[in-house]
């Protein structure tokens, strides 16, 4: 199959009809270069706050509640933009509500016969819990498609290893990393634990951020990020575990071909198990902690 991952800029757009233009336009994109699988980034969906004007895209609270108020109008074009292009579609996340009090931070994931499901951001960013109030969302979830088993880790969530690991146990063979970091730094982290769940998984991780500044909304002003595609650094797999990558903060699709193959023959015979080493670690932490003092 191939996968494509969006390094998404976010737009003041005037109306509906320039959104529904503009994704279907990268949508349209990708699938013509023969993508199965598209992913966009964690809070693309804050662009829509432009369609209530530059006072709500401003307000933090208020330009939650303007994108909730679009959901259903979003999930009616990326279900017509699945089914005519034949691809599966990782939605850009936004706020949504849940059983919670407060929004959560949620991605749908598309089929070309409709919505598959849905995955909640799990563990929430300083900025996330102190000033915009965005709850946590309850379970995860592997998504059993034509494509494979996919699990999605949003952004923050990437940089902990027992969440992809609990995917990856229930079966999971792609991992999708929506992302949306402000800083350099930022994203080499999100960066970082991509790889990493690659590496220790034996999987593939698929990263999509935002890109580019969009002042007008306080949620999402700055963006840095690069589209990539990781795998483990092993038989298969190039040797950096890099399968495909964009420019730093130049939007565009980084593509790759990839199969389940590969991914079961890394795990059986790799240079290194990672995949089946893992529970034994349990083994080796269990043993009592030994604390020397220096002479």
């Amino acid at each position: 199959m191939k996968i494509a991952a969006a390094a998404y800029p976010l737009d003041f757009l005037p109306d509906w009809e320039s959104y529904k233009t503009k994704l279907g336009d990268w949508v349209a994109r990708a699938a013509d270069e023969g993508a199965d699988l598209l992913v966009f980034p964690e809070y693309g969906a804050m662009e829509l706050v432009s369609l209530g004007g530059a006072e709500v895209a401003a307000d933090l609270e208020a330009a939650l509640h303007e994108v909730i108020r679009h959901e259903a109008a979003v999930i009616d074009l990326h279900c017509q933009l699945a089914h005519t292009h034949g691809v599966h579609i990782l939605g850009a996340s936004g706020p949504a509500w849940a059983e919670a009090p407060r929004p959560v931070n949620r991605a749908i994931l598309y089929g070309p016969t409709g919505v598959i499901g849905h995955q909640d951001k799990q563990i929430m960013t300083r900025f996330e819990r102190e000033d915009w109030d965005i709850a946590p969302g309850q379970g995860l979830r592997v998504f059993d498609t034509a494509l494979g088993k996919l699990g999605v880790i949003i952004c923050y969530d990437s940089e902990f290893p027992l969440l992809a690991r609990a995917l990856v146990d229930s079966g999971a063979e792609i991992l999708l990393a929506p992302s949306a970091t402000e800083a350099l730094a930022g994203y080499n982290r999100v960066k970082i634990g991509a790889m990493a769940r690659a590496l220790e998984n034996q999987c593939i991780a698929v990263h999509s951020p935002t890109v580019g500044a969009a002042n007008w909304c306080p949620a999402v002003d700055m963006n840095t990020g690069a589209a990539a595609i990781y795998g483990p650094p092993d038989l298969g797999f190039p040797d950096t575990g890099i399968l495909a990558q964009t420019a730093l903060n130049v939007p565009g699709w980084a593509s790759a071909e990839i199969s389940l193959e590969a991914i079961a023959r890394v795990r059986s015979s790799g240079a290194v198990l990672n995949h089946a080493h893992w529970s034994e670690q349990h083994a080796r932490i269990s043993l009592q902690v030994e604390h020397c003092k220096s002479l």
